[in-house]
């Protein structure tokens, strides 16, 4: 709420990325008055500002998460952006990291594909190297296939964002798939190396962790369906 020239924030602020060092902090907060979202630079020495660090994570070790919590936390009228004054202004941003998350999907895919390709050309079995054998090459063909679709749908992505033409439906429709698709792509990258799949000094466990990560944030697979649904039928599904 407002007071004067300042801004009352109270709450919690889960999972927010690298909180626990960095500077300043963007916080989105619903205003009581008119029921709208905005949005507010944030200093680590703010008067009502804590952060903890979030600890134990599976994926994503090298991100710090923490959880921010604000206890009547000030802020000065001239640290709110300005032209951020509903959720349709966040929704902007989301945007823009939905297609990011989209492209690191195609990341961890193809540093999962790389490392099970090399591995089935060294690991042998019988003799001869495992990926000479047709059931670890069917499984090969289709993570490259599933790679090179990921790769596809995000240049398009980069090219429509580069033409100022990006939507919403754009790029939850990239997010969605892409980060299904890399669950498969890390699972049989995986099931390729056999056990060995499993440690970590052969990376891939890595990818299926971080997988994981990827397929949950920046709006869930149902959130960002809704999303691409909405704007295909011109029904809005949301309740």
């Amino acid at each position: 709420k407002r007071e004067g020239d300042k801004w009352i924030l109270n709450g919690q602020k889960k999972w927010i990325g690298n909180a626990t060092f960095a500077d300043i902090l963007i916080i989105w907060a619903r205003n009581e008055a008119d029921n709208e979202v905005k949005g507010f630079i944030v200093k680590k020495d703010n008067p009502g500002f804590a952060v903890e660090k979030m600890k134990d994570k599976m994926a994503l070790r090298i991100v710090q998460n923490g959880i921010i919590t604000l206890t009547n936390c000030e802020v000065e009228e001239a640290d709110r952006l300005q032209n951020a004054n509903s959720f349709k202004d966040t929704a902007k941003v989301l945007q823009m990291t939905r297609a990011g998350v989209a492209w690191q999907a195609v990341g961890c895919a193809r540093g999962a594909y790389e490392n099970a390709l090399d591995y089935t050309r060294t690991r042998k079995q019988f003799g001869k190297p495992i990926a000479s054998f047709q059931l670890i090459q069917n499984h090969l063909v289709e993570m490259l296939s599933n790679l090179t679709a990921m790769q596809t749908l995000c240049f398009r992505l980069s090219q429509l964002q580069d033409q100022g033409l990006l939507k919403d439906e754009h790029a939850s429709l990239a997010k969605v798939f892409c980060s299904l698709r890399t669950r498969d792509v890390v699972s049989k990258a995986r099931e390729v190396m056999g056990g060995n799949g499993i440690l970590l000094e052969y990376n891939v466990a890595r990818f299926v962790a971080d997988a994981e990560a990827i397929y949950s944030y920046e709006g869930t697979k149902e959130i960002n369906t809704l999303i691409v649904g909405r704007a295909i039928t011109g029904f809005s599904a949301f309740v």
